[in-house]
């Protein structure tokens, strides 16, 4: 994350530093941890107050702990934490630690205020690697080799945790003193709290004025003042006692099905298939990886190019949340990757018409200027090293990436079990679980199948009414010329070409409703040649695009799949013609209420319908299908992650009376 100019109007935290080099935050005038064993007081008031040493200890095997937090401030809270787990826990069990922060410390500033505790700088430099993309919304951190997850929630914390669904065993109640911020201690919170915790969640905090306390045992908290540390003469800590609130929703609840093995079977070895092998395998699971093809990634995902994309809209639907969280996901994904294999060159979006100008202008007032900037032409130009048509708007963490690296890097792990030539045209569920085969030969069984084969899940009956579609795109590959070199971003309008990788450029992509087609075509080829002109006529030049004969020029055609809505597919299935029945009233009064419980297909998950957007979209959707399987904290908002559930086509069907 590069770090945003200091203004009155910046997203992150404006400091000021003391003679001792600690932090202090200018808008709440308040320090971040005492100057005087900050460390020591955070391990009295959250982990001892919470026992954490204890409850880390005795977690069973393939256990988790879910930490929840407000205000996450320099992280020193989570960190101690996370070096606690990492002595007191099994090696197998995993920490889960989520926290909401309004205004997060710029990269530069997390790094300065970390140092002052070397004794953490293993788990500090960790986090600095990847603390990069943190924009607003859900940010989910994959830490430890997986065994840590962290979450955070950029934004108004009355905002975020509204959104969160997630089952919290511990509260830290951090952020500034009462007096500084006395919006976020208050009763609306207290109550998010009480929604998110179960009988036995502990919470604890170092404020232990009596208003507070009251609030929380309203809440349903039972709370004690108990000794404090240093100038803490008393801190608070409690446990819930309340009742916990049913769904409302039991077609989007969690199933309740808990398989007595980890394994499971994935069917598509692309980047869905790939990135929900590696999301269940860094969490223990058994994973068979089936794949009809000789190799992963040999369809959709098989590219040379694709592009970390942001086609975001400024009223903050469910599709743009979902692309901000996955961009940062993937974007943190990618460091792992080698540097020949992705770039974080930026994107560049040419705003070629009135229309797209205006909705770039709204983008610009609704995000902050490190997730995009509005450029003019010269600055564009001078950004791209090219001659440009128009100026537009930069993602400077934008980038391209070798979608078969990221899939290879995903399927390397060591739980994952690749099977190629394993075509699987029949899914059976029997009593030990559920079974693939190919014309009745036994491919591989497991308790959980996630189906991740793009359009192809709909050969399967349990599957069969998604409403899926392809559509056909063709890239041409453009070899790199001396001139061509000069472009150092990738550069988008109704097409996109990016710098080149392996001596070509990727430009693309063609857009085809009709054709089942995987051949590519000179027509296609000749298309994309026009997609190039009207980006720049100059890279053309550059290029000798002119001189090229489209017949002899080399490329590839894939199927984007995607769905009516343009979200993915993600999550549980459910027997379609039991849901219809079920829930029938639902076609007379939309407003029906019932406890009723969705009938799961009890192992069944799909991801898929990810469109163009599949590299910011797929990795973190494997993440949400592990959420689902092992109930840990959506890495989602609530709504987006009903927004991409199965079910909702047939709850649509539904009340439509369709």
């Amino acid at each position: 994350m590069s770090d945003h100019p200091t203004s009155a109007s910046s997203p992150y935290a404006q400091l000021d530093w003391d003679a001792q080099g600690q932090p202090r935050s200018q808008l709440f005038a308040d320090v971040y941890f005492a100057t005087d064993g900050g460390l020591a007081e955070t391990r009295h008031v959250f982990l001892e107050q919470n026992a954490l040493a204890q409850r880390f200890a005795e977690l069973p095997a393939g256990g988790q702990l879910v930490i929840g937090e407000t205000g996450f401030g320099t992280g020193l809270n989570f960190l101690c934490a996370w070096q606690l787990f990492e002595q007191t826990a099994p090696g197998d069990c995993r920490l889960h630690f989520v926290s909401a922060e309004k205004y997060p410390l710029t990269r530069s500033d997390l790094q300065r205020a970390l140092a002052l505790w070397p004794e953490l700088a293993r788990y500090s430099e960790q986090l600095l690697a990847q603390y990069l993309a943190v924009h607003p919304g859900f940010q989910r951190f994959t830490l430890s080799s997986g065994r840590v997850s962290l979450t955070l929630l950029i934004g108004d914390v009355l905002e975020q945790l509204p959104q969160l669904d997630a089952p919290i065993d511990a509260w830290f109640l951090d952020g500034f003193a009462p007096q500084r911020n006395p919006q976020m201690w208050c009763p609306e919170l207290f109550a998010e709290l009480a929604r998110l915790s179960h009988p036995g969640t502990t919470l604890s905090t170092f404020c232990s004025a009596g208003d507070v306390r009251r609030a929380l045992n309203a809440a349903g908290f039972k709370m004690q003042r108990v000794p404090g540390s240093g100038r803490k003469w008393e801190v608070l800590k409690g446990q819930f006692i309340g009742q916990t609130t049913p769904a409302v929703k039991p077609w989007f609840a969690r199933p309740s099905f808990n398989p007595a093995a980890r394994q499971a079977l994935v069917i598509g070895a692309g980047l869905a298939g790939c990135s929900s092998a590696a999301s269940l395998a860094a969490r223990g699971w058994q994973v068979t990886l089936l794949e009809r093809h000789g190799a992963l990634a040999q369809e959709a995902s098989g590219n040379p190019q694709g592009v970390l994309y942001l086609k975001l809209s400024a009223h903050g639907t469910a599709l743009s949340r979902l692309i901000l969280s996955g961009f940062g996901y993937t974007r943190r994904l990618l460091e792992q990757l080698h540097n020949n294999d992705w770039a974080a060159c930026g994107v560049l979006q040419l705003a070629l018409n009135e229309k797209e100008l205006a909705h770039q202008t709204q983008l610009a007032a609704a995000f902050p200027a490190d997730l995009l900037q509005p450029l003019s032409q010269p600055q564009a130009e001078s950004r791209a090293g090219i001659a440009l048509p128009a100026g537009g708007l930069f993602y400077p963490d934008g980038g391209w990436v070798h979608p078969p690296a990221l899939c290879q890097l995903l399927a390397k792990h060591p739980q994952i079990r690749l099977l190629t030539h394993s075509d699987v045209l029949e899914l059976e569920r029997h009593p030990d679980g559920w079974q693939a085969c190919s014309q009745g030969q036994l491919l591989a069984s497991a308790p959980v199948v996630v189906l991740a084969g793009a359009t192809d899940i709909r050969n399967f009956a349990q599957a069969a009414g998604l409403p899926l579609k392809r559509i056909r795109g063709q890239i041409t590959r453009l070899p790199q010329t001396a001139a061509s070199a000069a472009l150092r971003t990738v550069v988008c309008a109704e097409g996109y070409i990016a710098p080149a990788h392996a001596g070509e450029h990727c430009l693309g992509a063609s857009f085809d409703m009709h054709s089942q087609e995987l051949a590519t075509t000179a027509a296609e080829h000749r298309s994309n040649l026009r997609l190039l002109e009207e980006i720049s006529s100059d890279l053309s030049a550059r290029l000798q695009a002119a001189q090229l004969d489209p017949s002899q020029l080399q490329g590839r055609a894939a199927f984007r799949c995607t769905s009516p809505d343009y979200l993915p597919i993600v999550g549980p299935l459910a027997d379609a013609s039991a849901f219809l029945r079920q829930y029938a009233k639902l076609g007379k009064n939309a407003n029906w209420r019932t406890d009723l419980p969705c009938p799961w297909l009890d192992g069944l998950y799909v991801n898929s319908g990810h469109g163009s957007r599949g590299l910011i979209s797929a990795p973190l959707s494997g993440e949400l299908l592990a959420a689902w399987l092992n109930n840990e904290p959506l890495p989602l908002p609530r709504a987006v992650a009903e927004a991409c559930h199965p079910n909702r086509f047939a709850l649509r069907n539904l009340i439509r009376g369709k």
